[in-house]
């Protein structure tokens, strides 16, 4: 198989072409090294483009002929795109565009679609499954959910295949090394936790006050390994079913913020000071997804998804950083 990854600079996309080399396919990489990092990039050719240049991208089909699209190329830091919803349109709904019309053009009809979590907004729910309203409360989520709109609309009209696989609390790192979670600013809780053990640094955390166990709100973390493999599976699934598919990536089980330093401590062997300030708008108490869908149509279970193993591996590629 030939893929082309968008995003493949990126933290999951380039765990996702690890992934794909490992399994012997044959991978070229688009990216504008925007928020990814070139050195992410071992084996694969890299191209340097941004989806926003069509020419760009028309150049990467004509010369790769892809048999298949892995699309992780998007902005996704929420508070950004409340900030600047114009640049995340653009970027995550324009560009994606762009993208599609190049399959268009070069007759690929098989994309995997990196969604998220963040379509559902506040679920009142405990345990989120694909049926749930779609409700986004940012525009990072709102062009979440416009695209999978639009992939279901272009199975009709052109024939795209699609499996859009919505994200929950991406973390960890491949266990052999070499790359890991490096966003600047970091703004998720595992890096930061770990960030904070290393150097002896307050921990900020948002609320103590939620309704769960601790006071402190729970999310469903799953192994950055784990969503590789769910892509890897979504693209043999389009092999033999026509549609758009979506699917939730999720563990069925959450962990609070205090979960989380607990085993940041005990990973690391350090103290980490939590520092408690007020929750933040639009956070909900509990963000946790089955995923039986994805069990029983994929074939997809999450394997290193155990909040110890999450953070041992994201320790190993932290520690590696000088902390």
């Amino acid at each position: 198989m030939k893929a082309l990854v968008c995003g493949g600079a990126g933290y999951i996309g380039s765990h996702m072409v690890r992934a794909l080399e490992r399994a012997g396919h044959e991978v070229l990489v688009l990216d504008d090294l925007s928020t990814g990092h070139r050195e992410a990039v071992v084996n694969a050719q890299l191209v340097l483009a941004s989806l926003l240049d069509e020419s760009r991208i028309d150049s990467a089909f004509e010369s790769f002929r892809p048999d298949i699209v892995f699309h992780f190329a998007a902005l996704s830091i929420v508070r950004d795109s409340v900030a600047d919803p114009l640049t995340y349109y653009r970027n995550n709904i324009a560009g994606s565009i762009n993208l599609l019309a190049s399959m268009r053009r070069h007759a690929v009809s098989s994309i995997v679609f990196s969604s998220s979590a963040a379509v559902y907004g506040l679920p009142s729910v405990g345990l989120i499954d694909e049926s749930q309203a779609l409700c986004p409360i940012n525009p990072y989520g709102s062009s979440k959910m416009a695209m999978e709109r639009l992939l279901a609309e272009a199975h009709v009209a052109y024939g795209i295949r699609s499996v859009s696989l919505r994200y929950f609390n991406a973390a960890g790192a491949d266990p052999e090394g070499g790359i890991g979670e490096a966003h600047e600013p970091e703004t998720h809780l595992i890096p930061n936790a770990l960030r904070a053990a290393a150097e002896g640094s307050p921990l900020h955390v948002f609320g103590r006050d939620y309704t769960t166990a601790d006071g402190t709100c729970v999310r469903d973390y799953v192994h950055v390994c784990d969503l590789a493999h769910a892509h890897l599976l979504a693209a043999d699934y389009m092999r033999h079913r026509d549609g758009a598919h979506v699917f939730n990536l999720g563990t069925g089980r959450g962990s609070s913020v205090m979960d989380v330093v607990a085993a940041v401590e005990g990973v690391t062997g350090r103290k980490v000071e939590v520092v408690y300030s007020p929750r933040r708008e639009g956070d909900p108490d509990r963000l946790v997804a089955t995923h039986a869908r994805a069990s029983d149509e994929l074939g997809w279970s999450p394997a290193m998804s155990d909040i110890e193993s999450i953070v041992r591996s994201a320790w190993k590629w932290h520690a590696q950083r000088n902390y």
